[in-house]
């Protein structure tokens, strides 16, 4: 039953109590003094009513209680006594000053909620904000001290290379020295790949903002994808809202942003499982796109870690795809985050402004002269 409903029916229950008591009062000896104990009786009811349905609820619930009373008046036949209409207007007096205060409270209450909210909602902004901006020098610091690292490895780091192609023309082909040459070759490939990642971390290039088919770039990265890895066991599902608005990002970093994702959530992924790639539109008009799996998810204690740089779960990745990709999002002006599902997986959102607050590529020629 719905509490209104309660509520009503307990002024009313309380209301014909009082009238047979009223009722009764009458044919006793000392009626006077029955009927006005029941008159004081007649208060509650109206209390109740001022406090539970404001000043219009207590208003009709005090003209009932001197209806009553002007009833016990007349049988006791004292309705000449001007005192009796006095009495009786008391109960309608009272209602609308009981819902009178019992609105001013239930408005301050109300404001005092709301206040509360407000104040526990900028100092969530405000802690966000201060964890973004820890997060912020962190990433500018260690990008400056990779950038710094990598052009200085990468020099002798190409030397290196050098120096095995050239053995490999002028050495005998033996078995032993082809292994030793391959496995410098093979390392030093790799490295030159990490540095790559160091520098693309350290310094993406500013993106070229306009707006993005995000479905056209579902399908590009679905296509890569699927041929990249080789996992046709793992279904790929592009689910898009209709009519979606294109957002104003770069498109070949999107892809770039999408393409990581989906792999990890390829990787993460057993055989007959699915990936989802969805975009609709957000909460405060953004656009918001999605990458869900179904894999083993990341521990609660490692999701917050998961953009940090050197962070990974993989054995032999580098701990760089997501902190890349973080950059590069928040260039546009938008954001990335990550959250384990209820049932099984991960998804990793991003959400996009319709208009990018990034750094144009030309802007950025034209600021750095």
């Amino acid at each position: 039953m719905p509490q209104a409903t309660t509520r009503f029916l307990v002024v009313a229950v309380a209301f014909a109590a009082i009238t047979v008591l009223c009722s009764v009062g009458v044919g006793v000896g000392d009626a006077a003094e029955w009927i006005h104990l029941c008159g004081l009786l007649l208060l509650t009811p109206v209390f109740l009513a001022a406090f539970w349905f404001d000043r219009r609820g207590g208003l009709l619930a005090g003209i009932g209680g001197a209806l009553i009373c002007l009833q016990a008046h007349v049988r006791l036949s004292r309705t000449e006594n001007w005192t009796s209409y006095v009495e009786a207007l008391i109960y309608p007096v009272a209602g609308l000053v009981g819902g009178w205060l019992a609105s001013r409270e239930r408005s301050r209450s109300l404001a005092w909620k709301t206040a509360v909210h407000q104040l526990t909602s900028a100092h969530t902004e405000l802690r966000n904000s201060f964890e973004a901006m820890k997060r912020a020098e962190r990433l500018f610091s260690l990008g400056q001290l990779s950038a710094g690292l990598a052009h200085e490895i990468r020099n002798p780091l190409a030397s290196i290379a050098g120096a095995v192609r050239i053995l490999r023309r002028n050495v005998p082909s033996g078995a032993k020295q082809v292994e030793c040459m391959d496995i410098i070759e093979k390392e030093s490939q790799r490295l030159n790949r990490l540095l790559t990642n160091f520098l693309d971390f350290a310094k993406p290039r500013p993106p070229r903002l306009q707006p993005v088919d995000v479905g056209s770039v579902f399908d590009t990265v679905i296509t890569l994808a699927t041929h990249g890895l080789g996992r046709e066991s793992v279904e790929l599902r592009k689910m898009v809202e209709p009519s979606l608005p294109h957002p104003e990002c770069d498109s070949e970093q999107l892809q770039q942003v999408l393409l990581n994702l989906t792999i990890n959530a390829i990787q993460a992924s057993a055989d007959d499982a699915e990936v989802i790639l969805a975009a609709h539109h957000g909460l405060e008009g953004e656009i918001e796109i999605e990458v869900r799996d179904q894999g083993v998810g990341v521990s609660p204690e490692n999701v917050d870690r998961l953009f940090d740089p050197f962070f990974t779960t993989k054995e032999n990745g580098t701990g760089l795809g997501l902190p890349v990709a973080h950059e590069i999002v928040r260039q546009f002006g938008g954001t990335l985050s990550a959250r384990r599902n209820p049932d099984r997986g991960m998804t990793f959102n991003i959400a996009l402004p319709l208009r990018a607050q990034g750094i144009n590529e030309t802007e950025a020629d034209t600021s750095g002269r």
